[in-house]
């Protein structure tokens, strides 16, 4: 099979397509033929060498959408031709790919393979952290920084289907006028506008932090009492100055959540509660996935470099030849 390979860890160009032996199924998997993957800031994260070990040899992606090829033993429900979704620990820039079953959704009827691909590590993240462990409840307000992400565009849908007001931040003005026409009450161009300015009269319930630095005040003084900050990276730095008095006067929770290293079995609890939970938003269209553009497998590069400019507004997808 073809499979993007990184070939040491660096830039794009690290990136090359080889060939690979098909993967076999353990009895509790299923084989995917690929059609579809996701590409995630995880990806680059992974090619750089950032968690702290050689990518050397290792394929990235974290979601794939296919058609099963194979089964387990103990593969569940699933059988040989069904079309599914899945999130994966790595792999996803593939022709095949061997997946738990229990981290398998089913490809909606409605939606492409591409369109299927851009969903797994969003929503899970998102429902994971913003639901699960964030505790949003309807009509408490919710700031999305990085609105017009793949996690963004996902955490502004379901806020709003869920009847929380969502707020946003974005770095042009046809990026907020997206998360708008998604259900943002107000997006602020951040490079226009600070947020804490244009949003410090509200009190805010859960924040969605993909920044860290020094957002990280400004959140907390605009967090409302219980109010709960959420980190799933630190694009614009790992160490943030906290006053602690803020915290014990409002009760602030601040916690974070990566899911990529958690354990198989919460994966299969979370994708289960996704499936019962969301999935029926995507069947009646009240959800919907946001692709701004997609590659050939062979130029996951491009795919990794537009990311990394961060042009993009929702999910950038490598589609995989038949």
């Amino acid at each position: 099979m073809k499979a993007i390979s990184i070939t040491q860890p660096g830039d794009e160009s690290v990136l090359q397509l080889e060939d690979r032996p098909i993967p076999q199924p353990a009895p509790d998997q299923v084989l995917i033929r690929v059609r579809a993957a996701g590409v995630n800031r995880s990806d680059i994260h992974q090619r750089r060498g950032g968690y702290g070990m050689n990518p050397a040899g290792q394929v990235p992606g974290l979601e794939v959408a296919g058609v099963i090829e194979q089964c387990g033993a103990d593969a569940g429900r699933w059988q040989v031709g069904e079309a599914v979704c899945a999130l994966i620990s790595g792999g996803g820039y593939a022709d095949y790919v061997a997946v738990d079953h229990r981290h398998c959704l089913p490809v909606p009827a409605q939606l492409s393979f591409v369109e299927a691909a851009s969903l797994p590590e969003t929503v899970l993240t998102v429902w994971s952290t913003v639901f699960q462990w964030g505790h949003l409840r309807k009509s408490e307000t919710l700031l999305v920084h990085g609105g017009s992400s793949g996690i963004g565009v996902m955490a502004i849908q379901l806020a709003n289907v869920f009847g929380s007001p969502v707020y946003a931040t974005a770095g042009s003005d046809e990026k907020c006028a997206a998360c708008e026409s998604l259900g943002a009450t107000r997006c602020i161009n951040y490079k226009k506008e600070d947020f804490e300015q244009a949003l410090g009269g509200i009190g805010i319930n859960v924040i969605l932090d993909m920044v860290g630095g020094d957002y990280t005040p400004k959140n907390l003084r605009i967090l409302a009492t219980d109010g709960r900050l959420m980190f799933i990276n630190a694009m614009q730095g790992a160490d943030s100055q906290i006053h602690i008095p803020t915290l014990m006067q409002k009760r602030i929770t601040i916690s974070g959540s990566m899911l990529k290293p958690r354990d198989d079995a919460f994966k299969a609890a979370l994708t289960a509660d996704v499936e019962a939970q969301v999935w029926p938003l995507l069947n009646d269209r009240r959800l919907k996935p946001i692709v701004y553009r997609t590659f050939p497998l062979a130029e996951a590069a491009q795919a990794q470099a537009l990311m990394d400019s961060s042009e993009h507004i929702g999910k950038i997808v490598l589609e995989v030849a038949v």
